[in-house]
């Protein structure tokens, strides 16, 4: 078996199928699509690759098989899921996986046609995943099965005790150099159980869970939602609508790209946002507005919503549409208070068995932000254009 040295996981041991999946033209794309997309604008040295996490996600599931005692059948079809469960990703990961789905249908975890069919553009020379499937008998509709997270083992990929969330958030703070994303996941795999079809923490560890809770909830305020990250990350949303909106390239070949790809595309076809994202000029806020200060249901606004308010926020500021943008994240979770745990022999959801989690839960809300950014020159027209437009107090 090979071996790669990791900078989380120390050593990774390779299978054979894993080794072949490496080669693929489908995983190799993933050493060019960045794991923190606009957060490296932030954290300069958070330049890791979804190729890497990849690599620290199978390891993990692998872990986690063997302690779970999983027959050699299942287990393969997990490590494939494991280690592929990313090649759905468009460019820019998260930051352009909403447009890609109102273009396609699709969310980065369907990628059963991939699996199938294989990269529509990779070269006839070259390794695709079916055809390493068809090598070891692999099944790609049980592996996409596994990446939606269906079944008992689909929750080790993707659920609220997954093996994904276990790297990224050791991954993620170890290279942007912040200590919160640090977690026990030696602990967390050794206490996996398998309960009637559920994935559980054994007795004995509502703090194990709520400590994954608390690292998560910190990395998002202080990294994941870092308003920098936000602002290049709607301003790149804008740009990319903008790119497919002129047809400068197709939506199949979007969602193929790799981040370089992407930049120089901005750069030829949309140069006035392009440019700025790749110099790192980014637009300004005229608005951070909190849940109190906006009115109810602003929450519930949709892409459309959005692009509206942008309109009629610009024509009220006069300034051009592209230099006004709306960002609404949606309404705060906690998915992890869904993590299952044993407590006096009883399989409980974990915000029943801890207080952490309202406190969690009340703090998510209060971090909440309406943001409305514009070029520094636009901010106050703006900015008093936003507030009336969404009754915004002051």
């Amino acid at each position: 078996m090979a071996a790669i040295k990791d900078s989380v996981h120390d050593y990774i041991t390779l299978n054979p199928l894993a080794q072949e999946l490496l080669d693929t033209v489908e995983f190799q794309r993933l050493r060019h699509i960045k794991q923190l997309s606009t957060v490296r604008l932030v954290y300069p040295s958070a330049n890791h690759t979804r190729f890497e996490h990849s690599l620290g996600v199978y390891h993990l599931a692998t872990q986690a098989l063997d302690q779970l005692d999983i027959d050699a059948d299942r287990s393969k079809h997990v490590r494939a899921a494991a280690l592929l469960h990313d090649i759905g990703h468009g460019p820019y990961g998260h930051q352009t996986e909403g447009l890609i789905h109102r273009h396609t249908g699709r969310d980065h975890d369907e990628i059963e046609w991939l699996l199938t069919n294989g990269d529509p553009f990779a070269a006839d020379s070259e390794t695709t995943v079916p055809d390493v499937f068809s090598r070891h008998d692999i099944d790609p509709a049980r592996v996409a099965a596994l990446v939606r997270g269906d079944g008992e083992l689909g929750q080790l990929v993707s659920g609220e005790l997954d093996v994904d969330r276990m790297d990224y958030l050791v991954r993620d703070a170890h290279h942007t150099g912040v200590p919160y994303g640090t977690i026990d996941h030696g602990r967390l795999i050794r206490e996996l159980r398998l309960i009637d079809g559920e994935l559980v923490l054994a007795e004995g560890n509502v703090q194990t869970a709520e400590s994954l809770l608390l690292a998560r909830a910190m990395m998002n305020g202080i990294v994941y939602r870092h308003h920098v990250s936000r602002i290049a990350g709607a301003m790149l949303a804008r740009a990319c609508e903008q790119l497919l909106a002129e047809q400068a390239v197709s939506i199949e070949q979007f969602q193929r790209m790799a981040d370089h790809d992407l930049l120089v595309a901005l750069h030829e076809q949309v140069p006035k946002l392009g440019r700025r994202i790749e110099r790192r000029q980014l637009y300004k806020r005229a608005v951070w507005a909190g849940v109190e200060a906006v009115p109810a249901g602003l929450m519930e606004f949709d892409r459309s919503d959005e692009r509206e308010a942008a309109r009629e926020i610009a024509a009220a500021a006069g300034v051009e549409e592209t230099e006004v943008v709306v960002d609404i994240p949606s309404r705060p979770r906690l998915k992890e208070s869904a993590t299952q745990v044993v407590v006096g022999g009883v399989v409980q959801h974990l915000e029943d068995a801890s207080e952490l989690v309202s406190a969690l839960r009340s703090a998510e809300r209060s971090q909440w932000r309406l943001g409305v950014y514009a070029p520094a020159t636009a901010v106050e027209s703006v900015r008093s254009a936003a507030r009336d437009c969404f009754g915004i107090q002051t």
